[in-house]
């Protein structure tokens, strides 16, 4: 549907295509992203169980993870109910509202792990640099000051972002991708987006740069640390308190570049699509699994938990 004037039309919803591609396999394609999902939000649901309510997993760390497994939660629930109905209808609309909608979900909660990863790298800092001063310092009015500053600043964020899509006009009615991301719905514009472009440049810097620098400032002290240690197995059992949620940095900050760095167009544009997908629908399945599986506090409240359940 669209409405329009001499000079402009602009579209009241729009066609997201998905992968039309795969149309031959949706049924395959819709099933493995459904277990997918559905795996996602027992493994993220059980991280939140237990934070919330083992005593061994009581420390700041287990607290920011906590909250990243609720994040996770947002995220791939923002994008994937109606993924699974573009999937299985070979392309489904969405009406503007709800498009802009999800962006601002997807992009605030987007944004809110950047800086709860920035905050998790931060808690690490602390423990393994300054050990006796770590209690006193993450106290729990500081963990809820930093978990409410991430939300707070990701949303704000987004916001301006959808302000500014808000003002646009547009004259294309298909998303060529599958869900309501900031690229895809520009590209439908037919207003001049050249300052909105500019805008964005600006907006990701204190979401992404900033910390990004932050994580590895405080890498570079943290293997400053464990480097100084004089024993094998000091080092090892210390570097393995924060490789969990180095691994989980790598993978997040690596999708993010790739998917923001290629040129949305041929070839590229259908990479792009994939590796997106890896980022909205993998990666929540996998970080549960990440964080578990060399520790021994989380592995042990698991079986704890089996064995009352049982």
């Amino acid at each position: 549907m669209k409405v329009g004037d001499m000079n402009s039309t602009t579209f009241t919803e729009f066609l997201i295509l998905g992968f039309p591609e795969l149309k031959n396999y949706k049924l395959t394609f819709f099933s493995v992203v459904l277990i997918m999902y559905s795996l996602t939000i027992c493994e993220n649901l059980l991280i939140i169980s237990l934070v919330s309510t083992s005593p061994r997993l009581q420390s700041p760390m287990y607290f920011f993870l906590g909250h990243l497994a609720f994040a996770e939660l947002f995220l791939i629930t923002s994008v994937v109910p109606k993924f699974l109905e573009v999937i299985i209808r070979e392309g489904s609309t969405i009406p503007y509202i709800e498009c802009l909608a999800q962006f601002e979900l997807y992009g605030g909660v987007n944004c809110t792990e950047c800086y709860l990863l920035s905050v998790m790298s931060y808690d690490r800092y602390l423990a393994i640099c300054k050990p006796l001063h770590y209690v006193s310092i993450m106290s729990m009015k500081l963990r809820y000051s930093l978990i409410f500053s991430s939300w707070v600043l990701g949303f704000i964020i987004v916001s301006i972002s959808v302000s500014l899509l808000a003002q646009l006009d547009y004259c294309a009615p298909n998303i060529n991708y599958f869900f309501c991301d900031f690229a895809p719905i520009i590209q439908l514009s037919c207003s001049d987006t050249t300052a909105m472009s500019i805008n964005m440049t600006f907006l990701s810097v204190p979401v992404v740069l900033i910390n990004f620098t932050c994580i590895m400032i405080s890498y570079a002290y943290i293997f400053r640390t464990i480097f100084g240690i004089s024993t094998t197995s000091g080092r090892k059992k210390t570097f393995f308190t924060c490789s969990s949620h180095l691994v989980v940095v790598c993978i997040y900050y690596g999708a993010l570049f790739v998917i923001y760095t290629l040129p949305n167009r041929g070839y590229l544009l259908y990479m792009n699509r994939f590796i997106a997908l890896f980022y909205t629908v993998l990666t929540p399945l996998l970080n549960p699994i990440i964080y578990s599986l060399r520790n021994k506090e989380i592995q042990a409240s698991v079986m704890r938990y089996i064995r009352v359940s049982g």
